[in-house]
């Protein structure tokens, strides 16, 4: 199952880079412009699904405890913090290289997660007890639904955004 959980770490490091070139080309007026979602911007949907790595890392500390690569790589999901609201070009470049250490420190972390440890049992936000497990499916689907936000957006503004690898080349 480990292997499963690295190839989704992957997968959404890959498509987060993609994201980010597509994001690159606009003007910072127009990736920083209202869109209606939740988060507001392109960008603020996109520093929401990357800064949620911080958030749960929370979450992996305890059951974690003892394994050293994974500490390694939680220490540096523990210390990203992203600006709020709209950004200058400069930030947005900062956001770009700063998601893009922190999908390499996920991928990281879930490298290190061992078989065992992803049946370890974890208090939920809610309070109910989950496996680590179900905490790295709920932030896989987390990242795939913000990204096919920004997916919607790019799409009304005819802009390609294929970054989900189905149309990728290798599987023509």
């Amino acid at each position: 199952m480990s292997n499963i959980f690295l190839s989704f770490a992957r997968q959404s490091r890959e498509a987060n880079r993609a994201v980010v070139t597509i994001l690159d080309k606009l003007s910072n007026e127009e990736r920083e412009k209202e869109r209606g979602s939740y988060y507001g911007s392109l960008s603020g949907l996109f520093r929401h699904e990357v800064g949620s790595f911080g958030f749960f890392q929370t979450i992996f500390q305890e059951p974690l405890t003892g394994n050293a690569a994974a500490g390694k790589a939680l220490a540096v999901l523990a210390g990203v913090k992203f600006p709020k609201g709209t950004l200058t070009a400069d930030q947005w470049k900062e956001i770009a290289t700063t998601g893009a250490a922190v999908d390499d420190a996920f991928v990281d972390l879930v490298s290190a997660i061992s078989e065992e440890e992803l049946q370890k049992q974890i208090k939920w936000f809610d309070g109910t007890i989950v496996p680590l497990s179900f905490v790295l499916q709920a932030l896989t689907l987390h990242g795939a639904h913000h990204r096919g936000q920004i997916s919607q957006i790019l799409d009304e503004l005819k802009i390609d955004n294929d970054y989900s690898g189905i149309n990728s080349e290798f599987l023509k």
